[in-house]
C-alpha cells in the first residue's frame, strides 16, 4: 500500500524529538562590514569561538614571520568574491552568508575540528551548507604561484568523521568542492553556491573532523589552497524536546515510490530539497517550490532519505523506491 508522510523539522532519524540549534555566526561580533575574526591574545593556544552548540578551534601566532593564522575557524562578513590570492583567504565565493545573512565560518587547515557542546554531544548533527573560499576557488579556476589551474581529472574534495567516546568512526561523509571526473567536460564544476551536507549518517558523535584533500600535490603536500566556508551548522539537542518552532507539514507521496517521488511545500522557509542515500551521498538537488517532481527512475531499489532545509531548520525523512 502506498501512503504519504507530513514532514516536520522536530522530527529526526529515531524515536525521540530534538530540538535543532543552528551556529548562524550572525550573533558573532565584527567591528564593521567586510572584516574577520583575528585574536593575537594567546599565540599558539585555541582562541575560538563558541556557536550553536559547537566550539570552532581558531589559533592565531606571532613569530618573526609576523602575526598570521594558524589554523582553525574564523569568522567573517567579507564580500570580496573578485579578488585572487592569499590576502584574500578570509571571504566566501559567494560573497554572502547562506540565504543572504551576513556572516559565515571559514575554515584554514587541511585538518580542523568541531566540538560539540551541552545537550549536541553524543547526539547526530544534522549538517552544514559548504562553499569554496574566493581564494581557493580562483586558485582552481585559474592556477597561481603555488598550485595549479584544474583541468580534466582533478577533484578537491571535503571528507567529515565523527568522534564518538573520542574515538576516530570508520564512517564519513564526503562533498566534492570541485569535480572534473565527468566524462561529458561540461558538467565539470567547482562549488560557487552554498551546498547542504548532510552528516546524520555519522551517527551520534562528539566532534567532527574535516580533511580537505586535492589531486593537485606537490613535495610538501596538498597545492590547493586548504580553505573552505561553513554556515548554519546544525545540530541536535536532547535537552531541549521540541521547544523550538517547528517547519510547516510537507507531504510526500507515493511511499513506496517508483518512477515519481512528489513534495508538496507547505513553509516558504524550506529552501532546499535533497535526495540521499543512506550513507549521506547526495543522488539530487531540487530548489524548493511549493510542488517538486522527484524522477526517481535511474534510482537502485532500497531506502532513500529526503533531507529539506531553510532559515536554519532541517527536516528529514525515510522513502522507499521499488
Amino acid at each position: 500500500m502506498r501512503t504519504f508522510t507530513l514532514l516536520f523539522s522536530a522530527l529526526v532519524l529515531g524515536t525521540t524529538a530534538m530540538a535543532q540549534p543552528v551556529a548562524t555566526f550572525e550573533s558573532l561580533s565584527l567591528s564593521t562590514s567586510d572584516t574577520f575574526y583575528v585574536n593575537y591574545s594567546a599565540p599558539g593556544t585555541d582562541v575560538g569561538f563558541n556557536n550553536g552548540l559547537a566550539h570552532f578551534p581558531c589559533v592565531y601566532d606571532t613569530s618573526s614571520w609576523g602575526d598570521f593564522w594558524s589554523y582553525g575557524f574564523a569568522y567573517s562578513n567579507m564580500t570580496d568574491s573578485v579578488t585572487s590570492g592569499f590576502t584574500n583567504q578570509y571571504s566566501a565565493k559567494t560573497a554572502i552568508g547562506y540565504g543572504g545573512s551576513s556572516q559565515y565560518a571559514v575554515s584554514w587547515g587541511q585538518f580542523n575540528k568541531v566540538i560539540l557542546l551541552g545537550g549536541a554531544v553524543g547526539q547526530p548533527v544534522q549538517g552544514f551548507y559548504v562553499t569554496n573560499s574566493t581564494y581557493t576557488y580562483n586558485s582552481m579556476r585559474d592556477g597561481d604561484m603555488f598550485a595549479r589551474k584544474f583541468h580534466n581529472g582533478d577533484w578537491f574534495k571535503l571528507t567529515v568523521q565523527g568522534y564518538s567516546g573520542g574515538v576516530l568512526q570508520p564512517t564519513m561523509v564526503t562533498t566534492y568542492l570541485a569535480n572534473f571526473l565527468f566524462p561529458d567536460t561540461t558538467m565539470n564544476y567547482i562549488l560557487k553556491d552554498w551546498q547542504w551536507v548532510n552528516l546524520a549518517s555519522l551517527g551520534p558523535v562528539d566532534s567532527l573532523e574535516f580533511s580537505l584533500s586535492s589531486t593537485d600535490n606537490g613535495m610538501w603536500g596538498m597545492n590547493t589552497p586548504a580553505y573552505f566556508c561553513i554556515d548554519n551548522f546544525t545540530t541536535n539537542d536532547i535537552t531541549l524536546g521540541v521547544a523550538n518552532t517547528p517547519m510547516s507539514a510537507a507531504k510526500v507521496y507515493p511511499n513506496p515510490a517508483t518512477n515519481m517521488l512528489y513534495v508538496d511545500v507547505a513553509d516558504n522557509a524550506i529552501q532546499q530539497v535533497q535526495v540521499t542515500d543512506m550513507a549521506g551521498r547526495v543522488m539530487s538537488t531540487y530548489s524548493a517550490s511549493a510542488h517538486i517532481e522527484i524522477n526517481t527512475s535511474t534510482l537502485p531499489a532500497g531506502m532513500y532519505m529526503l533531507q529539506m532545509s531553510g532559515n536554519g531548520k532541517a527536516a528529514a525523512a525515510k522513502f522507499v523506491k521499488e
